[in-house]
Formats: structure tokens, C-alpha cells, sequence
């Protein structure tokens, strides 16, 4: 491993300043962390052999009749038991239908895992292999004129028997933003042409005019839960990526401090969250979200990792007036999540894993020894080899 390059990456959400904390760190063999860059490794090994990836992979047509658009039913709806066609689907809360696997989703999310992968070992590794199968992988999904995505959702969470997509369906495109980071590790790499950086940066331009103007888009905006933070932060970071500084600048400063503030209630729960059959998933979720906001909103000069409203909150809508904002919902999961077992309903498993993003997210931001410590009274210990390990390093 070489660490030829000592300035930070210039990456939106991964912070650069951890990235190269960490790979300094790997220079050194800090045993900390080479347990999660070695299983990093093995994944990107066995990513050089997967895709490409294509919306064209799919057995279905969407209603649109071009199998270039995106296309997916929605993971909680399924066929119903007291009609001949099952149809309406119903709805099961917290329960994915397994049928989503034959739609544009899982291609798409193979994909995303793939690259991710591979530009993260290529930053820490610097070995060109990696970043020249992610850029083939990016090139087929958004790029290759025969198999490429077309640039909008109109078709995704689709939900049989009563309609043909929805607005829900833009929060499957969440973690393109990490794909955007992606290709900024990318970017280092001689096989990453910036003509291929211009094309891309073309696709996102389309994609960001439909988010804004489509009626889907301004359904998602409009969501007072964890689509609608998922919905902001897709805006600002593509914003960001084409270079849309006005836009990034209008959510963040518009819309983002009052989204946190509307959702965490006055005691740090996120009560929208908490009323989901997984609820401490979504509760992290959402408040994953509104880090990643807050990390946004350094690129525009705003701090909402401090930032707390301390008046104006009629439009909350759980009665409350004291303010709340995303240290208090940390704290909250440190006491009832950590300190304590869960005492909502959790349909699925949860692992260690799931809180170290959270904690040392938090620590990074507010150094408060108690996310650092909480980490280490977890119910299991979070494995060495977790690739958040890598993303949020500390120096030294």
C-alpha cells in the first residue's frame, strides 16, 4: 500500500479528513484498523468480478414501454390473499416481499455495493484494478447508450393494482451519493477519464432537474419522515456534484434545519420513526440522514451538527416548543439503545455494527468522550473488520 497523496480527498460525505487519517494509519499497521482493510480488500477482490449491472437486466417492461427506465414494486406491499390476481397489493409494514429481487432494485444495489468497494480499496490501496472495473461498472449503469439508466424514478415502488410508481420509490437512489464519492476517490486514478467525469456529471444534471421539477420529487419533498431527509440530501449532494452551489446553498439553509427540527422531539426520539415495526432501524435511518445533511452543509458554510432552533416551532406537529436537533437524538439512542435495551418494536435483528456509524459519527463532531465509550458497551462488540472503521477514522 502507497500513501503517496497526503492532501484529504474531496469527497462530500465520507469526510476526506478521516479517509487519510485512516490511510495514514494503515501506513503504520495501526492493528486497529487493518482487520476492516484486509476484508475491504477481499470484498473488492471479489467485486472485480461482478456485473456490469444494467436496468436492462430486468424480465419486466415498465408502462412506459422503454426498459431503460428504472423500474420497482414497493418492499413492503404483497400480493393479496382474498383476490384471485392479488390484486390490490396490501400492505406489511417492515416485511419485503422477496418478488423486488426480479426488478431494477437489486441490480441496482449490487451495483452500488460493487463500486463503493472498489473505489474505497483504491484509495487505500492504490491499485489501478479497482478503480478500472468500478469505472466500467458506473459506465454501464449511467453511461453505455445500450443498457444505461434513464434519469428519473417515474417508476419506482410501484405498487401493483394501484399505481404505476411513486415518490417513495427516489429513496432507493439514496446511495448514489456514495456513488458521488465514489467517483471522487475515482478521480485520482489515471483510469478515470474526465471525459467520463463530464458525461456523468451530465446524467446527475438530468437526474437533479427531475428530483426538483417532477411531481414524484415534489412528493418526496414533501415527506415529513425519513424519505423526506433522503429526498434532501440526494438534492444537495447532486447539487454539489454538478457544481449547483445555488441549490445546495437553498436546501441546507431553507429547508434543512427545519427538517431535523420537525423531527426530533424535545426528548432526541424521532417519534415518525418510532411508530415503524422496525423502529431503532428507521430511527437510525433517518438520523443517518440528517448527519449526512449536516456534513453537507459544511461545503455551504452552514453548521447544522450545532445548529438547534430555540423558537418558532408551531409548524412541529407532536406539541412540543423546546428544541431539539441531532446531538439530542444520539443521545437518545445512547440511553435507550445502549444503556438500555430497545423498548420499541424491532421486527429484525440489529447488530453492533448498525450503531458504530452513529457513535462515531458523533464523536467526530462534537468530541464527547460518551459516543466513544459507548461503543464499547454495545450488546456485541463491533467487529474490527466494519468498514466504518475506515470512513470515520480519528487521527492517531
Amino acid at each position: 500500500m502507497m500513501v503517496e497523496n497526503t492532501s484529504a480527498p474531496n469527497t462530500l460525505l465520507w469526510q476526506g479528513s478521516s479517509l487519510l487519517a485512516a490511510k495514514q494509519r494503515l501506513a503504520a499497521a495501526d492493528p486497529q484498523l487493518l482487520p476492516a482493510y484486509a476484508k475491504l480488500l477481499r470484498d473488492a477482490e471479489k467485486a472485480l468480478t461482478a456485473g456490469p449491472f444494467s436496468v436492462m437486466d430486468k424480465p419486466f417492461t415498465p408502462p412506459s414501454g422503454d426498459k431503460h427506465d428504472y423500474y420497482s414494486i414497493g418492499p413492503y406491499w404483497w400480493p393479496n390473499p382474498d383476490t384471485a390476481d392479488g390484486l390490490p397489493y396490501i400492505r406489511r409494514d417492515g416485511e419485503v416481499n422477496p418478488e423486488r429481487e426480479r426488478f431494477d432494485a437489486s441490480q441496482r444495489s449490487h451495483m452500488e455495493n460493487a463500486v463503493i468497494t472498489l473505489a474505497l480499496a483504491y484509495y487505500f490501496s492504490e491499485e489501478e484494478r479497482f478503480a478500472a472495473h468500478a469505472a466500467e461498472l458506473l459506465h454501464a449503469w449511467f453511461l453505455a447508450p445500450a443498457i444505461s439508466m434513464n434519469p428519473h424514478l417515474q417508476y419506482g415502488q410501484a405498487v401493483p393494482g394501484r399505481n404505476e410508481g411513486r415518490g417513495t420509490g427516489i429513496i432507493e437512489t439514496r446511495m448514489f451519493t456514495r456513488l458521488v464519492d465514489a467517483v471522487q476517490l475515482l478521480t485520482a486514478s489515471a483510469t478515470y477519464s474526465l471525459s467520463e467525469l463530464d458525461n456523468l456529471r451530465v446524467w446527475f444534471r438530468a437526474y437533479l432537474d427531475w428530483l426538483l421539477n417532477s411531481k414524484h420529487g415534489h412528493d418526496e419533498a414533501a415527506a415529513p419522515n425519513n424519505h423526506g431527509t433522503w429526498y434532501d440530501v440526494q438534492v444537495v449532494t447532486f447539487a454539489l456534484f454538478v457544481d449547483d452551489q445555488a441549490t445546495a446553498r437553498r436546501i441546507v439553509t431553507e429547508r434543512a434545519s427545519r427538517r431535523i427540527s420537525t423531527q426530533i422531539a424535545a426528548d432526541g426520539s424521532q417519534p415518525r420513526e418510532l411508530e415503524r415495526t422496525r423502529s431503532l432501524s428507521y430511527s437510525l435511518m433517518n438520523l443517518t440522514a440528517m448527519m449526512d445533511l449536516a456534513d453537507l452543509g459544511r461545503h455551504v458554510g452552514v453548521d447544522l451538527w450545532q445548529s438547534v432552533p430555540t423558537k418558532g416551532r408551531r409548524w412541529w406537529p407532536f406539541g412540543a416548543t423546546a428544541a431539539a436537533g441531532i446531538q439530542q437524538a444520539v443521545d437518545y439512542l445512547l440511553v435507550n439503545a445502549v444503556e438500555q435495551s430497545w423498548a420499541r418494536q424491532q421486527i429484525t435483528d440489529l447488530s453492533a455494527g448498525d450503531l458504530f456509524s452513529i457513535f462515531q459519527r458523533a464523536y467526530l463532531a462534537y468530541h464527547d468522550e460518551r459516543y466513544r465509550q459507548a461503543l464499547t458497551h454495545l450488546s456485541s462488540p463491533v467487529p474490527l473488520a466494519d468498514r466504518a472503521q475506515l470512513l470515520y477514522a480519528a487521527s492517531g
